[in-house]
């Protein structure tokens, strides 16, 4: 069906401004999901001689590209999120380390009466004594670590037999300590890995036992903490790629390593706490970051990508009175509408398809 056309060039004019209004109107509803409806049918061309005054007010072309859905978004690069070591060995702190250390497998962390709390690598939380009988996954990390550590003639199992014993007798011996044959609560951290030290809270002299920190503990992998507005979930997805724009302005590849929701404390004291999704994103290369200790680097995250589509300005789509959406197809002196299916919309476009549509197509645009 083609477009009514009055005789009278004036009212020709204003059915061609309403019609561009509605189109700029369509353009803004779309990205809030509401729908906008002209009276505008689909079919023939204009009947009208070919003139200027046919035609509408502006024109964009089809283009054929790939489209990307991203959002920047500020976040800090360290260590991640600092964790608390609490001294559960009582006694009287003698050695603690300096911030910014870097502790391995089977070094000291800090001292309580001279003897030293040490670093092993595992998921299982030292949580009880360990000792002949023992039986568990916390029992097989220990023995993987002693194994680790030169340690030998025992088998890595669940279960802490005589074996295990001599050779805990043997690393105790090594370190200095008494050799009771057992790992009680607090003389080990499980970790997993190396671990820097990201601040001292206890000091030397002073008493520990209590569960209070004595240090604060990272990873050595540089990170970027991100947080995001619930709203933007969508960005966060682990395992997916991000561009890490650094400080002096070079852009480096990442990767979301972790997403988990966290509570975020209000600003003032009649404040309502807010709901954040926090995203740590790893360096692709690590060496990318080297000498920059801590900084605020912009995270590009991209939600969603379509390529090799073709595309308009999210302005140029017409509401149809059949329902659903279309363009105003330029052709010479004459237009027709041409109905679309919509994807992506990002950046100010929109991924189009349909029949009838091609790259370099001139569509209408309001004015």
């Amino acid at each position: 069906m083609s477009e009514t056309t009055d005789s009278a060039p004036g009212r020709r004019a204003v059915r061609r401004r309403a019609r561009g209004r509605a189109a700029a109107v369509v353009g803004a509803v779309v990205l809030m999901g509401a729908m906008a409806v002209v009276a505008v049918g689909l079919g023939g061309r204009r009947p009208e001689a070919p003139s200027a005054a046919n035609l509408p007010a502006g024109t964009a072309q089809v283009t054929r590209e790939t489209m990307q859905d991203t959002n920047e978004v500020a976040g800090d690069l360290g260590y991640g999120t600092p964790i608390g070591l609490p001294g559960r060995i009582p006694g009287t702190v003698t050695e603690v380390p300096l911030a910014g250390d870097v502790i391995t497998r089977g070094q000291p962390l800090y001292r309580v009466d001279n003897d030293p709390i040490v670093l092993m690598y595992g998921d299982v939380v030292a949580y009880r004594p360990l000792s002949t009988g023992t039986r568990g996954p916390d029992v097989r990390q220990l023995e993987a670590n002693l194994r680790a550590l030169g340690y030998v003639g025992f088998t890595v199992d669940d279960r802490f037999t005589a074996s295990t014993r001599t050779a805990v007798r043997r690393w105790q011996k090594d370190l200095g300590i008494t050799q009771t044959s057992r790992v009680e609560p607090g003389r080990v951290l499980f970790a997993a890995g190396p671990v820097r030290v990201d601040s001292v809270t206890a000091s030397v002299n002073g008493a520990t036992g209590d569960g209070q920190d004595v240090l604060r503990y990272t990873g050595t992998t540089r990170r970027v903490t991100v947080r995001l507005d619930v709203a933007d979930q969508r960005l966060a997805r682990k395992g997916a790629d991000v561009q890490i724009r650094l400080p002096d302005g070079k852009q480096v590849p990442g990767r979301i390593d972790r997403v988990y929701t966290v509570i975020q404390p209000a600003n003032t004291p009649d404040g309502q706490p807010e709901t954040k999704v926090e995203t740590l994103v790893a360096l692709n290369d690590p060496r990318a970051a080297v000498g920059v200790e801590a900084a605020v680097v912009n995270v590009v995250f991209t939600a969603a990508e379509r390529e090799d589509v073709l595309t308009v300005p999210i302005a140029a789509l017409v509401a149809l009175a059949e329902g659903g959406y279309g363009v105003e197809a330029i052709e010479g002196g004459t237009t027709r509408y041409v109905r679309v299916e919509t994807g992506l919309f990002a950046a100010g476009r929109v991924e189009i398809s349909g029949d009838g549509l091609s790259a370099g197509m001139t569509v209408g645009m309001p004015a």
